[in-house]
């Protein structure tokens, strides 16, 4: 009536690898890093002490679950003890938890990046990707961080300010109760460090350690011993936490307590609705036939200043610049076309205004200077009045990045009476204008690349690459916020989710093929 059933006697297979379906995506992890050379992680394990968990079963592990929504080292233990593909891939081992997180997050640091390397270059060999096209885009991921324990720029410059003006004020009060012209403070009196240079925490320092000094002559000096009391107790560990602060902070606007390294930015996924900022990392992938090649992790908000570090890191693993870069117009920048230029890279990329342009009311707005003509010959613009601006001078504009923006400015001798100045601009007395030639030389040619049969199929492609990889990991994966904290581990997270990634694309492009065949 029943089919047998006892728990107590062996079965035969032992082989696990017979439960394992010949097309499983578990076979081709397994492949792929078996191809692997050994002395990839020599690196990772210098030797001494006992003996360690194969390198190449743990990076099986980890991309195996990576690749299976199961990213706590926690879970993947447990899969280890329990799933028979992971039991398949450990050979039975059974590494813990710390052993595969500081596997994955320390021992992996410097070796991620040629395993990444090396998986790109199966993929080149069996005809996957070519390196010609590259499909740039940018998502930002929450950080694993407080989303309340912020620290902004602005405030700390604010607090500090407000510091330096009580340190002083404390300083000309000491002087002023001393009733001194000379201070012994190397020679020099309070009021000359006090009064107009800025005061670090090491001058501070010195400072109070000279009135400390004063104070043992003194003791009985309540003023002094008060004032040395304050700077102790409040103002010196304050100037050094604002300077902490701000040697966190760099160039940003703000970090997180939590984790120092991410940046409070604007996330898509805003459930409330308030525009609430949230600490994360600006995460930069290329794509080719939705492929990650190249990643990269920014603290910066903006994709536009995010390119050029990016391209530098794709040279970094490729060892060469793609072919053609093609983006959206987050990237359409004077500088980051002047850097594809001199890269001699074929810049895909639109700008700001491309669409605008295109529409009836930006053709017929007449103060739009791209709707005037320019005569290169002599230097000047026509409007569309017939007014001709001249040429005034020429100013430039240095960007945090050091790359210098050349304006020029024009005017025309008069505008009195005519009939499109209202349409043409709000403002008091002749037209002038400001502008760079440099970037409408970009523009111009982007305009023309983008308008090709081969610019505009690349532009529409570009929909389909790096959005549908995006759409793989946050969506289709659940991964939405880091586990790890810090640059260095954050980057590596971002470096096991493109090795899965790859090696999932790989085994469903295998399994059209093979349904190609079969067909």
């Amino acid at each position: 009536m029943y089919i047998q059933y006892t728990m107590d006697q062996l079965c035969l297979p032992m082989d696990l690898e017979e439960d394992i379906p010949e097309n499983h995506l578990v076979r081709v992890v397994n492949a792929a890093v078996n191809r692997l050379d050994d002395t990839i992680f020599d690196a990772a394990f210098p030797g001494g002490g006992r003996d360690s968990y194969h390198p190449k079963m743990l990076t099986k592990v980890i991309i195996y679950a990576y690749t299976q929504r199961i990213y706590s080292s926690r879970q993947i233990a447990k899969a280890v003890r329990e799933n028979i593909p992971f039991m398949w891939l450990a050979g039975r081992q059974r590494p813990d938890f710390r052993t595969l997180n500081r596997f994955r997050s320390q021992r992996m640091k410097d070796v991620l990046e040629m395993v990444f390397t090396a998986v790109l270059q199966f993929l080149a060999d069996e005809k996957y990707i070519s390196f010609e096209h590259y499909f740039v885009d940018g998502t930002k991921i929450e950080a694993n961080a407080n989303r309340y324990t912020f620290v902004w720029g602005k405030a700390v410059s604010k607090h500090k300010a407000k510091l330096q003006e009580k340190v002083h004020a404390l300083f000309a009060d000491i002087e002023a109760a001393e009733k001194q012209e000379e201070q012994e403070h190397r020679g020099q009196d309070l009021s000359e460090l006090g009064e107009s240079a800025e005061i670090d925490s090491e001058k501070l320092e010195q400072m109070t350690q000279s009135l400390e000094s004063q104070l043992l002559k003194k003791p009985k000096n309540k003023p002094l011993k008060k004032a040395v009391r304050r700077l102790r107790k409040d103002l010196f560990p304050r100037l050094l936490k604002y300077e902490q602060y701000q040697n966190l902070l760099g160039d940003r606007n703000s970090f997180s307590k939590t984790d120092p390294d991410a940046t409070f930015m604007r996330m898509k996924e805003d459930h409330m609705r308030n525009g609430q900022l949230k600490p994360g990392y600006n995460v930069q992938i290329g794509t080719e036939n939705q492929f990650i090649l190249a990643y990269s992790l920014h603290q910066r908000p903006t994709d536009t200043r995010c390119l050029q570090p990016h391209l530098e890191k794709v040279r970094q693993i490729l060892g060469r610049l793609p072919r053609a870069v093609i983006a959206d117009a987050g990237y359409g920048s004077e500088e980051n076309y002047a850097y594809l230029e001199n890269e001699h890279v074929k810049a895909v990329v639109k700008y700001g205004s491309y669409h605008k342009e295109k529409s009836k009311a930006w053709k017929e707005n007449i103060g739009k200077i791209e709707n005037w003509t320019y005569d290169e010959a002599v230097d000047t613009w026509t409007c569309p009045a017939g007014q001709t601006l001249h040429f005034r001078k020429e100013s430039k504009e240095t960007l945090e990045s050091g790359y210098e923006i050349r304006k020029r400015h024009y005017r025309s001798q008069s505008c009195v009476g005519c009939p499109l100045k209202e349409r043409c601009t709000k403002a008091e007395g002749n037209r002038e204008v400001v502008v760079s030639l440099e970037r409408l030389r970009y523009q111009k040619q982007a305009r023309a690349i983008l308008q090709s049969e081969e610019g505009f199929t690349l532009a529409v492609r570009r929909m389909t690459e790096p959005e549908s990889v995006f759409g793989q990991l946050k969506n289709n994966r659940g991964f939405r916020r880091f586990l790890l904290r810090g640059m260095e581990k954050v980057t590596l997270e971002v470096g096991w989710l493109s090795l899965a990634h790859n090696l999932l694309k790989q085994a469903a492009n295998d399994q059209k093929r093979r349904a190609a065949i079969l067909q």
